[in-house]
């Protein structure tokens, strides 16, 4: 069979072939030989150019040498595409300098106009340079942004750069060079898909970048370069505003740091080996619970088992706190219909009537102007019963009886005792006073509810065996109108325990009917509470009518002094022992005794504080720098130090970083307080802050109203004392992580989603590990987790409630009638 022309066979048709290449070669080199004649030795513009190109392509080609110092190339097809992408521009540039040492080792001839020539670069050479670089700067920045959660790199100039994740939206809008501080409020205020910071959507593939690149012009190269540093600015300035540095650092941690700049391998491989066993496989199922009191559930007070067991209920203990052994773990059920609060301040004059549905309390007070119904609102004339003509009129009423009240100024925080639907405290809001008010879950069916979706201040509780959970000394005046509290019995055991939480030189505002009428009953109760404040050292200031409302209201003062108290004939009621802490309040039993006056200019409660709002800011005069605060610093440099943080994070972070909409915001609680700075960071804000203290913290509690806050002791391993959906914003600052280790953080979770309104919004920070398992459960609840943030093992969270509820039922046993 014929094999045809193929050379190997063919033999003359090699022979012809040979003599061809050999005419051509020697015709090459004789061109070679004139151009080399005629021309310096440059080394080729085209070479240089292939060579760029093969640096950018992941290659490095090295010359040729005449001695044999040669080095072995780098394949890029033998490189995974990761080790590809692990190069740097730090790389390529040391790459460049080893090639240039290789070719200095080739004799050249000598060249004059070399230096002319190297200045003349074409604008090809120009653009790949350009194309190097920024090649370079991606692939460093894709290296970096692939790390796993919760790790950290080291920047060239030794600092830790931290972890973050987000979305493409986020990536988007952060290329953007108007957004130089913190993160976009547009692009966080969208969607929770373009919201969320997650490593996966952040990360940059190989193929993209190598199209982008590939379709870019020098000019677009060059702005993608511009954009990319926006975006490192961009991350510097989040980690700046969530987590500053110094001192407001060490605040932020509350933790020993450790010392030098870098963890250990070992540290940081047990870290991440122990997050991985506890989230692994790790799964949440939530029910819905099923108790007698129903989208209204408040667990310590509807334990109806302990209740119905309690040997007396005649000092109240019905109405008292009495919590389960296990707090619950499944999600209270929405009411039928419940729509987004209505915000303030229109919230203050109508709700929705889905939101609260119950009419009792508008079929008994209606008449008095304290709710009605019309429609699907229920509207709130601003009327009580002993204001039925408008709150606003009955506050001026008060101050022009007593002056010294001087609202907003010498008297900023009050207690409102039995607040009803807390309209008082509700309208003090134009006063510039901030109201504490509680009331009974009682027949006076939801007055706190009401009260909490207006957006008012208010908590479930009675004055009945127990102390309230304030500290002593802190309330500038208290107020009651027509309050059903019998204040003259059993020793004025009740009265006693408002002198303890009312400042030395506060007031008492009591209108009732034993002022101004004269019934039986109305006279006796006047008569024994002119004889008990009378030995209590109260000076009764003002007895004063309204002729609009028809009323009459006695003013009291509490002594400023011992004087009084020294020169009773009789010591009744008692003095307390000077071992009795007046600031216990968590779960101590009333005592019928009063607590001297301090007499140390330097103790607190000796002065009256600064005028609001001096006093928001003012350190404390009761603070010295011998005492240590909660950061080891002295007490007065660890105030200071914690107000200037906080205001760094809400200005920075808060308001602009999280995609929270203020206007929706009204109720917020800080779960862990500690001097307050959270909330007095807020003071600009249309918001009010309960403030927690929790039992096992530093008793910081009066030092918060020193400042013109308020706010209550707690024990987080139980419910709070307030009704389902009453806040817009909660905030937890390293709360869970010390839960965790003494109860149920999964109760706490399930706690938190009663309080929040749907929709609300939840701030987290805490260490990373802690992070990652609340992500885990509210994801498992189908909250909207928009923002997840970690830097050197802390993390900040923020999530918004959702309005779903699960479909299987729990039944709290305990909660049924």
């Amino acid at each position: 069979m014929a094999l045809g022309t193929y050379s190997r066979v063919d033999g003359r048709n090699s022979s012809n072939y040979c003599s061809k290449v050999t005419l051509v070669g020697f015709v090459a080199l004789c061109l070679v030989a004139v151009w080399m004649m005629t021309s310096s030795s440059v080394v080729p513009v085209q070479n240089v150019d292939e060579k760029k190109n093969d640096v950018t392509d992941g290659k490095q080609e090295v010359p040729e040498s005449s001695d044999s110092n040669t080095r072995y190339e780098d394949n890029a097809g033998d490189l995974s595409e990761d080790a590809k992408k692990g190069d740097t521009s730090e790389n390529v540039s040391q790459d460049d300098n080893s090639n240039s040492q290789d070719q200095s080792n080739i004799p050249e001839k000598p060249n004059d106009n070399a230096d002319e020539n190297q200045g003349e670069k074409k604008p090809e050479e120009s653009s790949n340079e350009e194309n190097k670089s920024v090649d370079a700067s991606k692939s460093e920045a894709d290296n970096g942004e692939t790390k796993k959660e919760g790790e950290n790199s080291v920047t060239e100039d030794g600092n830790l750069d931290s972890n973050t994740k987000k979305t493409d939206g986020d990536e988007t809008n952060s290329e953007s060079k108007d957004s130089k501080e913190g993160l976009d409020q547009q692009n966080l205020d969208s969607d929770v898909s373009e919201n969320k910071l997650d490593d996966s959507s952040s990360e940059r593939k190989d193929g993209d970048a190598s199209d982008s690149q590939q379709t870019q012009d020098p000019s677009g190269l060059e702005q993608t370069s511009a954009d990319e540093m926006v975006d490192e600015q961009n991350k510097d300035q989040l980690t700046k505003d969530v987590f500053p540095s110094g001192a407001q650092s060490e605040i932020l941690n509350e933790t020993t740091t450790q010392n030098g700049a870098f963890s250990t391998q070992a540290t940081e491989s047990k870290n991440e080996k122990a997050q991985q066993s506890e989230s692994k496989d790790v799964t949440y199922t939530w029910k819905v619970c099923n108790a007698t009191a129903g989208p209204d559930y408040i667990p310590c007070l509807d334990n109806l088992d302990a209740i119905r067991h309690l040997p007396s209920t005649k000092h109240y203990e019905h109405r008292e706190r009495h919590c389960p052994e296990q707090p619950p773990t499944c999600l209270v059920p929405l009411p039928e219909g419940y729509k987004r609060p209505i915000e303030w301040p229109a919230s203050r004059e109508k709700i929705w009537y889905s939101n609260v549905p119950h009419t009792k309390l508008a079929e008994v007070k209606g008449h008095q102007n304290w709710v009605k119904v019309s429609g699907e609102f229920l509207t709130f004339p601003g009327g009580g019963t002993q204001f039925k003509n408008g709150a606003l009129h009955y506050i001026d009423f008060l101050q022009e009886s007593v002056p010294d009240i001087a609202w907003g100024k010498h008297s900023r925080v009050i207690l409102d005792v039995g607040c009803g639907v807390a309209s008082f405290g509700g309208f003090l809001f134009e006063r510039d006073v901030l109201t504490m008010s509680l009331a009974p879950k009682d027949e006076h069916e939801a007055q706190v509810q009401f009260a909490l979706e207006r957006g008012i201040p208010a908590i479930s509780a009675v004055m009945g065996t127990l102390r309230l959970p304030y500290p002593g000394a802190v309330f500038d005046a208290v107020h009651c109108a027509r309050c059903r509290v019998p204040w003259h019995i059993e020793g004025g055991k009740l009265l006693l325990e408002l002198n303890r939480v009312l400042r030395p030189g506060g007031f008492f505002l009591w209108s009732a009917t034993p002022v101004y009428q004269k019934l039986d009953e109305d006279v006796e109760i006047w008569k024994a509470m002119t004889e008990l404040t009378k030995k209590m050292c109260w000076e009764l200031v003002s007895i004063n009518k309204d002729t609009v409302n028809k009323i009459g209201a006695a003013m009291y003062r509490k002594p400023a002094t011992n004087e009084c108290y020294e020169q009773r004939s009789e010591n009744e009621p008692p003095m307390c022992d000077e071992f009795d802490d007046k600031n216990a309040a968590w779960n101590v039993p009333l005592k019928a005794c009063m607590h001297k006056v301090p007499t140390s200019a330097s103790e607190r409660g000796a002065q009256w504080p600064e005028q609001w709002p001096a006093r928001l800011d003012k350190v404390p005069y009761w603070l010295s720098s011998s005492q240590v605060g909660v950061y080891g610093k002295p007490a007065p440099e660890d105030f200071t130090a914690d107000y200037e943080h906080w205001k760094h994070v809400v200005s920075k972070s808060y308001l602009n970083g999280l995609g929270i909409s203020w206007s929706n915001v009204r109720n917020v609680m800080d779960m862990r307080a500690v001097y307050g700075g959270f909330a007095a960071a807020l003071r600009e804000m249309k918001v009010w802050v309960m403030n927690v203290v929790t039992i096992d913290s530093p008793d910081t509690l009066p030092i918060i109203y020193e400042r013109g806050l308020f706010g209550m002791y707690h024990d987080w391993c139980e419910s709070f004392s307030t009704y389902p959906r009453s806040y817009d914003l909660l905030h937890a600052d390293h709360l869970f992580s010390q839960i965790k280790k003494k109860c149920n953080m999964v109760a706490l979770v399930a706690e938190v989603d009663r309080i929040l309104r749907p929709e609300g919004k939840l701030i987290v920070r805490d260490n990373a590990e802690i992070i990652t398992e609340l992500e885990n459960m509210f994801k498992s609840m189908h909250w909207q987790v928009r923002l997840t943030y970690s830097k050197d093992n802390q993390g900040l969270l923020c999530v918004q409630k959702s309005m779903w509820r699960p479909t299987e039922v729990e039944t709290i046993q305990y909660a049924i009638a």
